[in-house]
């Protein structure tokens, strides 16, 4: 592999397109952040002089035309994706956004063509696959499939309650005050492509349900996601209670899995948990708050096989926390090192699974 640097320019540099993620970029030595575009031309030139980045363009076109980049790092919210990325696509080989891919499947399956068609690699942000806490206990749960030797996978099971999200980690932001000379177009309702769709208002104006998928895919999307990394495999809506706590799915060789939404709230702490039982043991994973700096999950592995004494592991994992390493596999992909953990095609299935939910809930 070559010691060249890898060339990143960023698109949108925002709360978290600063904190989650050009903060990381800029401590990577196998990157270098050589251009951003920020439609807040004072904040972009802000930015831009104190985090030592030479180029700053007023938007992404001009950005694309002049710059020759290895990566884009596109820190959007999620509903100008379907409007923005066809103008990406092809000008760079490997771009990142956050999740989820877009506001409907309709307008998902149109991107991931898309990306598939100028061979473009799109990364997802699902940063919860990237926590040092997560690849240790897939490791295990590859073993354990593998071998059999704690028996078959039975449940997975993700409580997800509201807390501080943040954990501080977005102090700091860059703001000169100034509004967008030139805003991104947003994700049209037409796009979702369903009934009561108005041509041209926004995609989250539909049916009177769009506030609840809206609110689902932005806040519940990282576990549906996990659930399917967790199970390694596809999986279906088989329940939604009428309190909008619980979903329970069933995976496609027949495993079940559960997630809990908000049972409980919480003021300061972040209490995200994961459950991986197998007939003869378990994994517990317990993950920090999104934009935590430094600190990874935790695992618990349990193993009682029957023939020897039962064991109860807890490793001491790497200070890194999962945003940071996230960036690291952005680059990893750039290189050619590494497959990105979710493409945009994996991504799209999210959102089916967030549409069958809120309409199996609402009975739509």
């Amino acid at each position: 592999m070559s010691e060249k640097k890898v060339r990143i320019g960023f698109i949108g540099v925002g709360g978290m397109g600063q904190r989650a993620h050009l903060r990381n970029y800029l401590t990577i030595p196998e990157c270098e952040v050589v251009a951003l575009a920020e439609v807040r031309e004072k904040t972009g030139q802000l930015v831009g002089t104190r985090m030592g980045i030479p180029k700053v363009y007023k938007n992404h076109q001009d950005m694309l035309a002049a710059e020759k980049l290895d990566g884009v790092v596109a820190s959007q919210q999620f509903d100008v994706h379907a409007t923005l990325l066809p103008e990406v696509y092809g000008k760079v080989k490997n771009v990142f956004t956050e999740k989820p891919l877009t506001v409907g499947v309709k307008a998902g399956e149109t991107l991931a063509a898309l990306a598939e068609k100028t061979r473009t690699v799109h990364m997802v942000g699902y940063h919860k696959r990237s926590d040092p806490a997560t690849a240790y206990a897939l490791e295990v749960i590859r073993k354990w499939k593998q071998t059999g030797e704690m028996g078959k996978l039975k449940y997975v099971r993700i409580l997800m309650p509201a807390g501080d999200w943040t954990a501080n980690g977005l102090v700091g932001i860059l703001n000169a005050g100034d509004e967008p000379t030139q805003p991104i177009a947003r994700e049209t309702a037409a796009m979702i492509g369903l009934p009561g769709a108005k041509e041209g208002s926004p995609a989250w104006e539909w049916e009177g349900l769009a506030a609840e998928y809206v609110r689902f895919v932005n806040y519940y999307i990282h576990q549906v996601n996990y659930m399917r990394f967790m199970l390694g495999e596809p999986y279906k809506v088989t329940f939604a209670d009428k309190a909008g706590v619980l979903l329970a799915v069933e995976s496609q060789s027949g495993v079940t899995g559960t997630i809990e939404m908000t049972p409980y709230r919480t003021t300061v702490d972040w209490e995200e948990s994961i459950l991986v039982a197998f007939e003869n043991g378990y994994l517990k994973i317990e993950l920090p708050a999104p934009t935590t700096i430094n600190r990874p999950g935790r695992v618990e592995v349990f193993a009682d096989p029957g023939n020897a004494t039962p064991a109860r592991t807890i490793p001491s994992l790497p200070w890194v926390h999962a945003m940071r390493q996230q960036a690291i596999n952005f680059v990893k992909v750039c290189r050619g090192e590494i497959a990105p953990p979710c493409v945009a095609a994996e991504a799209v299935e999210d959102l089916k699974i967030a549409r069958d939910y809120i309409r199996m809930w609402k009975g739509a």
